[in-house]
Protein backbone atom coordinates (compact mmCIF):
# COMPACT_ATOMS: atom_id res chain seq x y z
CA UNK A 1 0.00 0.00 0.00
CA UNK A 2 2.97 2.73 0.75
CA UNK A 3 4.46 1.49 -2.69
CA UNK A 4 1.38 2.77 -4.22
CA UNK A 5 1.17 5.65 -2.55
CA UNK A 6 4.32 6.60 -3.22
CA UNK A 7 4.15 5.61 -7.04
CA UNK A 8 0.76 7.71 -7.10
CA UNK A 9 2.67 10.66 -5.95
CA UNK A 10 5.59 10.21 -8.41
CA UNK A 11 3.33 9.83 -11.21
CA UNK A 12 1.11 13.10 -10.13
CA UNK A 13 4.44 14.81 -10.30
CA UNK A 14 5.24 13.79 -13.34
CA UNK A 15 2.56 14.75 -15.20
CA UNK A 16 2.53 18.48 -13.60
CA UNK A 17 5.98 19.12 -14.63
CA UNK A 18 5.59 17.94 -18.04
CA UNK A 19 2.38 19.97 -18.39
CA UNK A 20 3.63 22.80 -16.87
CA UNK A 21 6.70 23.40 -19.03
CA UNK A 22 9.38 25.83 -17.61
CA UNK A 23 12.62 24.79 -15.57
CA UNK A 24 12.88 21.88 -14.15
CA UNK A 25 13.29 23.31 -10.98
CA UNK A 26 10.48 25.75 -11.23
CA UNK A 27 8.22 22.59 -12.37
CA UNK A 28 9.40 20.82 -9.28
CA UNK A 29 8.66 23.65 -6.79
CA UNK A 30 5.62 24.19 -8.10
CA UNK A 31 4.26 20.79 -7.69
CA UNK A 32 5.79 20.51 -4.13
CA UNK A 33 3.85 23.92 -3.34
CA UNK A 34 0.67 22.37 -5.00
CA UNK A 35 1.23 19.22 -2.76
CA UNK A 36 1.69 21.05 0.49
CA UNK A 37 -1.75 22.94 -0.69
CA UNK A 38 -3.31 19.46 -0.91
CA UNK A 39 -1.52 18.49 2.62
CA UNK A 40 -3.52 21.21 4.29
CA UNK A 41 -7.07 21.36 2.65
CA UNK A 42 -6.62 17.81 3.86
CA UNK A 43 -6.28 18.38 7.36
CA UNK A 44 -8.47 21.06 7.93
CA UNK A 45 -11.14 18.68 6.40
CA UNK A 46 -10.26 16.32 8.92
CA UNK A 47 -10.32 18.84 11.36
CA UNK A 48 -14.09 20.39 10.15
CA UNK A 49 -15.85 16.79 10.68
CA UNK A 50 -17.37 16.34 13.79
CA UNK A 51 -16.17 12.77 15.45
CA UNK A 52 -17.79 13.13 19.16
CA UNK A 53 -17.33 9.46 19.42
CA UNK A 54 -13.95 9.40 18.36
CA UNK A 55 -12.39 11.89 19.77
CA UNK A 56 -11.85 10.33 23.25
CA UNK A 57 -10.27 7.13 22.42
CA UNK A 58 -7.90 8.83 19.58
CA UNK A 59 -6.68 11.31 21.39
CA UNK A 60 -5.78 8.76 24.06
CA UNK A 61 -4.24 6.20 21.53
CA UNK A 62 -2.16 9.49 20.40
CA UNK A 63 -0.74 10.00 24.16
CA UNK A 64 0.04 6.39 25.05
CA UNK A 65 2.68 6.07 22.01
CA UNK A 66 4.64 9.25 23.44
CA UNK A 67 7.66 8.24 24.21
CA UNK A 68 7.13 4.93 22.46
CA UNK A 69 5.64 3.67 25.82
CA UNK A 70 2.83 1.96 23.75
CA UNK A 71 5.30 -0.16 22.02
CA UNK A 72 7.54 -0.44 25.17
CA UNK A 73 4.57 -2.27 27.07
CA UNK A 74 3.84 -4.38 23.45
CA UNK A 75 7.39 -5.18 23.70
CA UNK A 76 7.57 -6.31 27.66
CA UNK A 77 4.40 -9.02 27.59
CA UNK A 78 6.05 -10.24 23.93
CA UNK A 79 9.10 -10.91 26.07
CA UNK A 80 7.04 -12.36 28.86
CA UNK A 81 4.66 -14.56 27.31
CA UNK A 82 6.25 -15.41 23.66
CA UNK A 83 9.09 -16.93 24.37
CA UNK A 84 12.31 -16.97 22.70
CA UNK A 85 10.57 -15.74 19.45
CA UNK A 86 8.59 -12.93 21.69
CA UNK A 87 11.66 -11.83 22.75
CA UNK A 88 13.68 -11.47 19.65
CA UNK A 89 10.12 -10.09 18.08
CA UNK A 90 10.21 -6.73 20.97
CA UNK A 91 14.50 -6.66 20.75
CA UNK A 92 14.04 -5.99 16.96
CA UNK A 93 11.14 -3.86 17.80
CA UNK A 94 12.85 -1.77 19.90
CA UNK A 95 16.02 -1.16 18.03
CA UNK A 96 14.00 -0.73 14.97
CA UNK A 97 12.62 2.47 17.01
CA UNK A 98 15.66 3.15 18.45
CA UNK A 99 17.00 3.89 14.89
CA UNK A 100 14.07 5.11 12.96
CA UNK A 101 13.77 7.83 16.22
CA UNK A 102 17.64 8.88 15.61
CA UNK A 103 16.73 9.11 11.53
CA UNK A 104 13.55 11.58 12.50
CA UNK A 105 14.54 13.53 14.99
CA UNK A 106 18.21 13.70 14.34
CA UNK A 107 18.33 14.00 11.13
CA UNK A 108 15.21 15.09 9.04
CA UNK A 109 13.80 17.15 11.38
CA UNK A 110 16.87 19.48 11.86
CA UNK A 111 17.26 19.46 7.85
CA UNK A 112 13.64 20.96 6.85
CA UNK A 113 12.43 22.51 9.70
CA UNK A 114 8.38 22.90 9.06
CA UNK A 115 5.85 24.19 11.20
CA UNK A 116 3.44 22.71 12.82
CA UNK A 117 -0.14 23.26 12.05
CA UNK A 118 -2.48 26.20 13.32
CA UNK A 119 -5.08 24.23 15.12
CA UNK A 120 -6.81 27.21 15.74
CA UNK A 121 -7.70 28.81 12.72
CA UNK A 122 -8.46 25.27 11.42
CA UNK A 123 -11.01 24.76 13.86
CA UNK A 124 -9.95 21.46 15.87
CA UNK A 125 -12.16 20.64 18.38
CA UNK A 126 -10.90 20.79 21.99
CA UNK A 127 -11.93 17.70 22.83
CA UNK A 128 -9.31 15.85 20.46
CA UNK A 129 -6.68 18.11 21.23
CA UNK A 130 -3.43 16.69 22.91
CA UNK A 131 0.03 19.19 24.04
CA UNK A 132 2.03 20.62 20.88
CA UNK A 133 5.08 19.29 21.02
CA UNK A 134 7.41 21.93 20.19
CA UNK A 135 9.69 20.06 17.81
CA UNK A 136 9.41 20.56 13.72
CA UNK A 137 6.52 19.38 11.96
CA UNK A 138 7.72 16.76 9.40
CA UNK A 139 8.34 14.11 9.89
CA UNK A 140 5.82 12.25 11.92
CA UNK A 141 8.48 10.50 14.80
CA UNK A 142 5.24 8.67 16.15
CA UNK A 143 4.19 6.92 12.52
CA UNK A 144 7.92 6.60 12.20
CA UNK A 145 8.31 4.91 15.61
CA UNK A 146 4.89 2.77 15.04
CA UNK A 147 5.65 1.73 11.99
CA UNK A 148 9.28 0.64 12.59
CA UNK A 149 8.29 -1.21 15.76
CA UNK A 150 5.26 -3.44 13.56
CA UNK A 151 7.89 -3.73 10.49
CA UNK A 152 10.66 -5.34 12.79
CA UNK A 153 8.36 -7.14 15.12
CA UNK A 154 5.58 -8.38 12.48
CA UNK A 155 8.58 -10.27 10.65
CA UNK A 156 9.61 -12.37 13.56
CA UNK A 157 5.72 -13.30 13.99
CA UNK A 158 3.96 -12.21 11.06
CA UNK A 159 0.65 -13.95 12.93
CA UNK A 160 0.64 -10.50 14.50
CA UNK A 161 1.83 -8.35 11.99
CA UNK A 162 -1.16 -7.04 10.70
CA UNK A 163 -2.74 -6.22 13.95
CA UNK A 164 0.53 -4.18 14.67
CA UNK A 165 0.39 -2.25 11.51
CA UNK A 166 -3.23 -1.47 12.52
CA UNK A 167 -2.47 0.05 15.21
CA UNK A 168 0.48 1.92 13.82
CA UNK A 169 -1.72 3.22 10.86
CA UNK A 170 -4.24 4.09 13.89
CA UNK A 171 -1.32 5.90 16.08
CA UNK A 172 -0.66 7.55 12.59
CA UNK A 173 -3.91 8.78 11.86
CA UNK A 174 -4.60 9.97 15.51
CA UNK A 175 -1.51 12.67 15.20
CA UNK A 176 -3.99 14.40 12.64
CA UNK A 177 -7.11 14.25 13.86
CA UNK A 178 -5.56 15.29 17.45
CA UNK A 179 -4.12 18.39 14.89
CA UNK A 180 -0.36 18.24 16.01
CA UNK A 181 0.73 16.80 11.94
CA UNK A 182 -0.50 17.53 8.80
CA UNK A 183 -0.71 14.13 6.71
CA UNK A 184 2.01 14.25 5.10
CA UNK A 185 4.10 14.46 7.88
CA UNK A 186 2.36 10.90 8.73
CA UNK A 187 2.66 9.60 5.65
CA UNK A 188 6.74 9.81 5.19
CA UNK A 189 6.75 9.00 8.69
CA UNK A 190 5.15 5.81 7.92
CA UNK A 191 7.53 5.13 4.99
CA UNK A 192 10.71 5.74 6.94
CA UNK A 193 9.51 3.80 9.32
CA UNK A 194 8.31 0.76 7.76
CA UNK A 195 11.53 1.36 5.74
CA UNK A 196 13.88 1.38 9.17
CA UNK A 197 11.93 -1.94 10.42
CA UNK A 198 12.93 -3.76 7.35
CA UNK A 199 15.98 -3.07 7.24
CA UNK A 200 16.92 -3.45 11.25
CA UNK A 201 14.82 -6.76 11.12
CA UNK A 202 17.33 -7.46 7.50
CA UNK A 203 20.65 -7.10 9.54
CA UNK A 204 19.52 -8.72 12.27
CA UNK A 205 18.37 -11.83 10.44
CA UNK A 206 22.26 -11.65 8.25
CA UNK A 207 23.93 -11.65 11.92
CA UNK A 208 21.81 -14.58 13.45
CA UNK A 209 22.45 -16.80 10.25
Amino acid sequence: MADDWAQAVGDWLADQLTAAGGPVWLRLAAGLRQLGALDRAVYEAVASVQTPALDVPVRRLSRAANYSRLWLAIAAGLAITGGPRGRRAAARGLAAIGVSSAVVNLGLKSVYVRRRPDRASAGVPGARQVSMPSSASFPSGHSASAFAFAAAAGRELPWLALGLYFLAAGVAYSRVHTGVHYPGDTVVGALIGAGTGQTVAGIWDRHAR
